[in-house]
């Protein structure tokens, strides 16, 4: 029978995660598709406090502010379409206040360094080799300036290589027994072009297994392997033709948790939480049936199973 399908087998690794383990998660869009994976299982886990990033560079300028605790002050913000934005942070944390947004912005770096500290995970997802510089340096976001206000560039592979190099020496610099999981996301950025968007990718690729190949507990995970060679096909894809849809997620999630997730530790507890889930999110045809009321009280059962082992658990 002909194979159809490259297979890239999942190779059991040390540090594996279970739920008394914490996890940071950061980068591109990618990496919130696992979050919420992890939120859906309720493993203990922060995704992306400053929303989206992409570049390896604007990843290391914001990593630099986190571990320094170098708050945010007016000089870092700017105004434009009746909203105060930072260059170093999502759109979403825009706003039309300037003080609530210095407030926001430096609560939330203070969190992100204790969360990071504590943690034992930290998951970290690159996008793109193409960067907008303004005021000297590559901003994590445009914020919807016009284009002609930046320089647009492909950094070069050590350029890239020196960004994540120094990443990771933030990070360990501030929890030295934290395990990296480092990955390069499988979305296309197919407004830098398709040819433009394979060379971002392979300078990615290069950089960040230079950097692995000479890092100690620092992990490369084949994400964008699994969706662009094993998948490869765009039953895969949105209709966009770029973001993976649920299918492929699903796939890279189940490929990650043979790889990541303690299985002994974790087999019973995710069992539950998903029939738990899955029960949340059932709606009855008669919610004041007897027979929904012995459902519900069937729920709250293993409610109480999961949250008696893992007291942090909510629902």
């Amino acid at each position: 029978m002909n194979q159809f399908f490259l297979n890239l087998p999942f190779q059991l690794q040390k540090n594996t995660i279970n739920y008394d383990n914490s996890i940071v998660l950061l980068g591109s869009c990618f990496v919130e598709n696992i979050g919420r994976k992890f939120d859906y299982f309720k493993f203990q886990n922060t995704v992306n406090p400053f929303g989206i990033i992409f570049h390896p560079e604007a990843i290391n300028n914001l990593l630099e502010r986190i571990v320094l605790q170098k708050k945010f002050t007016e000089k870092d913000l700017f105004f434009h379409n009746e909203q105060w934005h930072c260059f170093e942070v999502h759109s979403k944390w825009s706003g039309v206040d300037k003080e609530q947004l210095l407030n926001n912005l430096n609560s939330t770096l203070k969190e992100t360094f204790l969360k990071i500290k504590n943690a034992s995970h930290f998951i970290i997802t690159y996008g793109t080799a193409w960067g907008y510089i303004k005021n000297n340096f590559i901003v994590a976001n445009c914020h919807k300036v016009p284009q002609k206000e930046f320089k647009k560039t492909l950094s070069s592979i050590n350029t890239i290589e020196i960004a994540i190099k120094n990443t990771f020496d933030k990070i360990r610099s501030l929890n030295p027994k934290l395990t990296i999981i480092a990955t390069v996301s499988p979305v296309k950025h197919i407004k830098d072009g398709i040819i433009e968007n394979n060379r971002s990718k392979a300078h990615l690729l290069s950089a960040l297994h230079n950097v692995i190949g000479n890092s100690e507990n620092t992990n490369y995970y084949p994400s964008y392997e699994l969706v662009t060679d094993c998948l490869r096909d765009y039953r895969f894809y949105k209709n966009d033709l770029v973001h993976p849809n649920q299918t492929a997620i699903d796939y890279v999630w189940e490929h990650f948790k043979s790889s990541w997730i303690h299985e002994a530790d974790t087999n019973t507890t995710i069992k539950l939480i998903q029939e738990i889930q899955q029960g949340l999110s059932h709606k009855p045809f008669n919610p004041n049936s007897e027979a929904h009321q012995k459902f519900l009280l069937s729920l709250e059962k293993k409610k109480q199973i999961v949250i008696k082992k893992h007291p942090f658990l909510e629902f």
